[in-house]
């Protein structure tokens, strides 16, 4: 049953770029190390130390900025290409500098867009729907807090190695109106700047975070609506921060949605709107599900913004541009439409491809140009080679089976599914060749004219199945094709089918 009310949802979502070293320092970025054993006077804010611009930080941002279809700093006022550095200043236990510097004004990118599938089954059809980037700019990590969760009241401990790290921040337009809609414009960010080169983007380290800031409209009807026009209330906007992984970010927003109403249902003042109340920003307890007020927000006023006056304003050049664009290589929504097109895959065997990267694609494309079949290639995969890999715990690139290794024994195995699981298994655990693999698995080659000698007698054997088809149970040959399947391991079960249809006819 639909909800009384529609959920408004814009994501905010936090991105440590793959650079050797953090924004503004020579320190290491890197994932793991002992606490506060990656800083210097730089990242730790010491005076009469000064930052200097990671050039490649920078590239990686313009490369992810292009692929969400952003404009490049085009500010009115302004030079094609100018942007600036600004100090956000507040206080944090984490954030030894008391300031962070970022963008305000003048982002280096603006007003893109993201694509993202919002069929009711992926599966069968791509529905596409266009999520409005309002933004995506540069601005430098902040360390990170060790809370005590036992209760027991033990110190916060700080480790500020994450102090500088690029970090991306994409603000979306609230374009989305549930939590499937939320995620999947967090796969597909998450698969894109993967593709591309920018970000790992693994949530369990850190180096992708979101927040998600929700309100939902109730419908005004009635004698309400004829008086004031009004078609919605929309309810005051939460923002729940650093949410780590897709499921609490669904989760969140369905519960802040379902909190809402509630609320809303409460409130006979009409004091719980949007522009009454200050913004929320709340945590989320995935332990009990539910999220937690932590402070109202502060406007940008409270921030103090000024430009940043140790770091130079930058002109994006057109060649830059030029540049970071020739690097992304095909992207995500381009490249499924390709396989569609190209391979006639429908669109969720496209969307599973490209989901799994490009080197896997690459492989793909390979198989399916010497079988000139690519939803037979497309369809092997699935059955063999995704399952292998995640036994295995291997990349397609160290895959034992190459491309056309791959291809010739879907030409040369067998035909019979089951029997192609076993024998391709063998093959991959023992190294052994497909004929040696046959053997241990009790294949024997069978030839056409063995084979339909034996649904001759399989015929001959099973005069009630024969009696039972000539009186309308079509069915009832699938007696006699079982027999010849297992007395004749391996061979194509629509191969036995064809000719026990033959020889019924006969009968």
């Amino acid at each position: 049953m639909a909800e009384p009310y529609k959920i408004v949802i814009g994501l905010e979502v936090h991105v440590q770029l793959l650079t050797k070293t953090k924004l503004f320092c020579g320190c290491l970025n890197k994932f793991g190390q002992a606490p506060n054993t990656a800083t210097c006077p730089v990242c730790l804010g010491l005076p009469g130390s000064l930052p200097v611009m990671n050039e490649h930080a920078f590239k990686l941002a313009l490369r992810a900025a292009l692929a969400l279809n952003c404009q490049i700093a085009e500010h009115p006022g302004q030079i094609r290409g100018f942007t600036k550095w600004d100090r956000k200043n507040y206080y944090y236990p984490d954030l030894p500098k008391n300031y962070q510097i970022s963008q305000y004004d003048l982002p280096f990118s603006h007003d893109g867009w993201l694509e993202i599938n919002i069929a009711k089954d992926t599966k069968k059809e791509f529905v596409a729907k266009k999520i409005g980037i309002i933004r995506a700019h540069l601005e430098e990590d902040a360390g990170k807090n060790l809370h005590d969760e036992s209760g027991k009241g033990a110190d916060t401990l700080v480790d500020l190695n994450r102090t500088g790290t690029p970090l991306l921040e994409i603000v979306s337009h609230p374009d989305m109106t549930s939590a499937a809609e939320a995620i999947a414009y967090l796969e597909e960010i998450r698969l894109m700047l993967r593709e591309i080169g920018v970000s790992d983007c693994e949530m369990q380290e850190g180096s992708l975070r979101c927040d998600a800031n929700v309100n939902i409209h109730v419908p005004v009807i009635g004698k309400e609506h004829a008086e004031t026009g009004q078609d919605y209330h929309a309810t005051p906007l939460v923002e729940i921060k650093n949410l780590n992984s897709f499921r609490a970010v669904g989760k969140a927003i369905e519960y802040e949605a379902k909190r809402h109403y509630e609320e809303y249902k409460k409130d006979t003042q009409g004091a719980f709107r949007f522009g009454k109340m200050l913004k929320t920003t709340a945590g989320w307890d995935d332990a009990k599900g539910v999220t937690v007020v932590q402070r109202h927000k502060e406007e940008a006023a409270d921030y103090r913004y000024f430009p940043e006056p140790d770091l130079v304003p930058v002109v994006v050049s057109e060649a830059q541009i030029a540049e970071a664009r020739a690097a992304m290589g095909e992207l995500p929504q381009a490249q499924r439409k390709r396989l569609a097109d190209q391979y006639g895959l429908p669109p969720y065997d496209a969307q599973v491809l490209t989901a799994k990267g490009r080197p896997t694609v690459a492989y793909f494309e390979a198989v399916a140009k010497t079988l000139s079949d690519g939803k037979a290639a497309a369809n092997r995969m699935s059955d063999l080679i995704y399952p292998a890999l995640t036994e295995r715990k291997e990349e397609i690139t160290a895959f034992p089976f190459d491309a056309a290794k791959f291809a010739d024994f879907i030409c040369t195995g067998p035909t019979n599914s089951q029997d192609r699981r076993d024998v391709f298994k063998i093959m991959l655990d023992k190294g052994v060749t497909l004929e040696q693999a046959k053997s241990e698995a009790g294949i024997k080659d069978v030839d056409e004219t063995s084979l339909r000698a034996a649904v001759v007698t399989a015929v001959a054997a099973n005069p009630k199945a024969v009696a039972d088809f000539k009186s309308g149970k079509d069915a009832a040959k699938m007696k006699i094709v079982g027999e010849v399947m297992k007395a004749n391991k391996g061979v194509s079960n629509e191969l036995v089918r064809r000719l026990v249809d033959e020889e019924l006819t006969k009968v």
